[in-house]
């Protein structure tokens, strides 16, 4: 007589340790669980309404410059390393893990334009109104010596942008035209010119400053809406190296630390508050068309005067192109072109 047994092995149920999670054996059949989607539908909305509601992305405030904060630049090696320029020439060192300054130098007079760390960290490059290019090293002179720079170009022109070879010990300029440099020459080994007046930035390909270092983010695709209750004239935006943190510099004479991702909990997490974490996003990106769930993601507060004056633009673009529709309508065929020039797609190859 043969009798038929079940048998299961202790590692798919026993704990290794007490501290273990325990092991519950899940039958995935469609048909046992019919409020599966119910349920994760309801758990992927109130992840999204927590998201919004732990929405926090100022982070801090780095002060100590007199003057706007013209331009900023970050460190080829260090993460916690950041430069600022400001209007009144001066230029700060900053520590991020500190938030503080390490090292400030009266670099021009006047605006201080660009600057641009050297790819190999050791020093750094910045333009200004004084019509000079000038290099420093990264490092604090020690204890005696004078704060003066390594090389110093006296241009024809106002700078007004500057970048720096990824590889090479080779920057660009810009101004009235732009000029490419060697570090080993006091003058350019290249300019171009398109005959129109000024060039305000210069960049290496494929260096994009909007862009973060993922290559996936963009600043402006109102993914995320940065304000404080004081905030004035934005001038330079610039992201962290890990894609995690986002830097601006203002009218206001500091620069403003924020949170790339508003709702992202900083600081080590517990192995369980992680997969929550990575459950709850697989949840909103799998309900993130559903109208309530799309709806409460994509708001963001915007302050009172941003809010009207983006609603009256709206309105007014709205208007525009009524009018155009109605005049083209209401025309002879022919008299007015069917698409407006301005949304022509135009190619121009130059030879």
């Amino acid at each position: 007589m043969k009798v038929k047994l079940l048998s299961r092995n202790p590692d798919d149920y026993v704990r290794e340790t007490k501290l273990d999670i325990q092991r519950v054996p899940r039958n995935y059949d469609p048909s046992l669980h019919p409020f599966e989607v119910s349920r994760e539908y309801t758990r992927a909305l109130n992840a999204t309404k927590l998201e919004r509601v732990f929405a926090k992305p100022f982070l801090a405030s780095l002060d100590g410059h007199r003057d706007g904060v013209n331009c900023l630049a970050k460190h080829t090696t260090s993460l916690s390393t950041l430069l600022s320029g400001s209007c009144d020439g001066e230029v700060k060192v900053w520590n991020l893990t500190k938030r503080e300054c390490v090292r400030t130098l009266q670099a021009h007079e006047g605006f201080v334009r660009g600057m641009v760390v050297r790819h190999c960290g050791t020093s750094f490059f910045t333009v200004g109104d004084d019509k000079t290019i000038k290099q420093w090293k990264i490092e604090a002179p020690a204890y005696g010596e004078e704060e003066e720079p390594l090389n110093t170009i006296l241009g024809k022109t106002v700078f007004t942008g500057l970048d720096h070879h990824r590889k090479e010990g080779v920057f660009a300029t810009c101004g009235q035209q732009v000029d490419v440099w060697d570090e080993q020459r006091s003058s350019p080994i290249r300019s171009f010119t398109w005959g129109v007046d000024s060039f305000s930035a210069v960049r290496f390909n494929p260096v994009e400053v909007l862009f973060c270092p993922n290559g996936v983010s963009l600043f402006s695709n109102f993914r995320e809406v940065y304000h404080t209750k004081r905030m004035q004239h934005v001038i330079c935006i610039k992201w962290s190296a890990d894609n995690k943190y986002i830097l601006s510099g203002s009218d206001e004479m500091n620069i403003r630390l924020w949170k790339a991702n508003a709702a992202e909990k900083l600081g080590v997490l517990a192995p369980r508050e992680r997969q929550a974490a990575n459950y709850n996003q697989k949840l909103k990106e799998k309900y993130q068309h559903h109208p309530q769930i799309k709806r409460i993601a994509n708001h963001r507060h915007l302050p009172k005067i941003i809010y009207h004056q983006t609603r009256e633009q709206r309105v007014m673009k709205e208007a525009r192109r009524k009018k155009e529709r109605n005049v083209r309508k209401h025309s002879r065929p022919g008299t007015v072109p069917v698409v407006s020039e301005k949304e022509k797609h135009v190619v121009t190859v130059v030879k």
